[in-house]
């Protein structure tokens, strides 16, 4: 199995009284977007300031990398891409000039600045105003465009700080949709900062919630929302009887199988189980299929219950 891109453990960072955050372990795969959800002030910015090197660490340790990060920030900083609060876009020069300023910075080629901006502007639908002053752009645009010069240099690994804070939802959505066909084709490790429970469900392969600190849970969403239950169907319709519940008993992905009146109630053994196979079955063996529901926590209700019950 290969290395964590990013491990931390027992990771704390305190500013005087205020623990920011608070015994974190946690390991992040390479090749994923890593959404890391939380509500404002859990303690999300300070951990990428800590992964980054830009302040050091109370208690603990992490590695980015492969690089710890007591020891060696410059080289991840170098090797990272990062968009943080602030975009430190120059509104007064264009985009590809945005973009060739940072190239420069890391000693790419002319040729090379050339094909990396039309490589991400395109995709972005922003070659076209590539040389327009930024300052005229929106905010979704300015954005798109930070995000563009994070991956300027193919690093791979990028740290995004609520790329779509404040945005309104067709923006964000924009944003969103964008971000997630730029990662997917660049194959680069995303650590994501969010409080958009959309955001994290959408991008996100693997998802970690903080709350004052401390992490609370670690997974991909899909396993998130189960818990420890079995995900359950329901089926309603006509022509159910025993031969047909027989044959979905000897299904692979099926645990049970309850014949109610006008109703199957299916427990699954794993949450990525589809119901496609069990639906061909029913209307291939006579049955007639009327509506089906698939029972799972929302990503919504997880996290609220999260909050309340770690909530001191």
């Amino acid at each position: 199995m290969p290395d964590p891109i990013i491990r931390a453990e027992h990771l704390s960072r305190s500013f005087g009284a205020i623990k920011a955050v608070d015994d974190l372990t946690l390991e992040v795969p390479a090749g994923v977007v890593f959404g890391f959800l939380g509500p404002n002030g859990a303690g999300k910015t300070t951990t990428i300031h800590l992964l980054l090197g830009l302040i050091q660490p109370t208690q603990g340790q992490a590695w980015v990398m492969g690089l710890d990060i007591r020891k060696r920030t410059e080289e991840i900083r170098t090797h990272s891409g990062a968009l943080l609060e602030f975009s430190g876009l120059y509104e007064r020069m264009s985009a590809e000039d945005n973009l060739d300023l940072y190239g420069r910075i890391y000693k790419m080629p002319t040729a090379e600045r050339r094909t990396r901006t039309r490589e991400l502007l395109e995709p972005l639908d922003l070659w076209e105003r590539r040389k327009d002053r930024v300052g005229t752009w929106s905010r979704g645009m300015k954005q798109k465009l930070a995000v563009a010069r994070a991956l300027f240099h193919r690093p791979p690994l990028v740290f995004l700080d609520e790329p779509t804070a404040g945005f309104d939802p067709v923006a964000a959505a924009a944003v969103r949709k964008d971000l997630a066909s730029l990662v997917a084709h660049e194959g680069v490790t995303v650590f994501l900062n969010t409080h958009n429970l959309t955001e994290a469900e959408q991008l996100c392969a693997q998802v970690g919630v903080i709350r004052a600190g401390k992490l609370l849970a670690m997974g991909s969403p899909d396993s998130l929302r189960m818990g420890d239950k079995s995900p359950r169907v329901k089926i309603t319709g006509r022509g159910f009887d025993e031969r047909m519940v027989a044959l979905l008993r000897q299904r692979p992905e099926v645990a049970r199988v309850d014949h109610l009146p006008d109703r199957l109630e299916i427990e699954l053994l794993d949450e990525k189980s589809r119901n496609g196979p069990l639906v061909s079955l029913i209307v291939q063996n006579g049955g007639e299929v009327e509506e089906i529901s698939r029972e799972g926590t929302s990503f919504e209700e997880l996290f609220l219950t999260l909050m309340r019950e770690e909530k001191p």
